[in-house]
């Protein structure tokens, strides 16, 4: 350490910190879960897995499909408020 070097870098709060990597958890699995959307017919990941099949746009498809746009909803939902929580610190 310099001995002319009295200038501190200010540390982020433990909260801030852990509330960031959540924050690039979610996201990532975000962009994972809306990767696995139907946008076709089997296009994207979604015809990759095997998750696409019949169905509608409106909810009427598989159990896989109502779940994967359920945790989609839930995981959208929980960006958003960690985003606010992240802006209020």
């Amino acid at each position: 350490m310099a001995v002319g070097l009295s200038r501190q870098i200010p540390k982020l709060p433990r909260v801030e910190t852990f509330l960031g990597i959540v924050q690039v958890a979610i996201a990532i699995i975000l962009i994972f879960l809306v990767l696995l959307h139907r946008g076709g017919r089997d296009t994207g990941l979604s015809g990759a897995f095997g998750v696409g099949g019949g169905g509608s746009s409106l909810g009427g498809g598989s159990l896989v499909e109502r779940n994967l746009d359920r945790w989609t909803v839930f995981f959208g939902i929980l960006f958003a408020l960690n985003t606010i929580v992240l802006l209020k610190i």
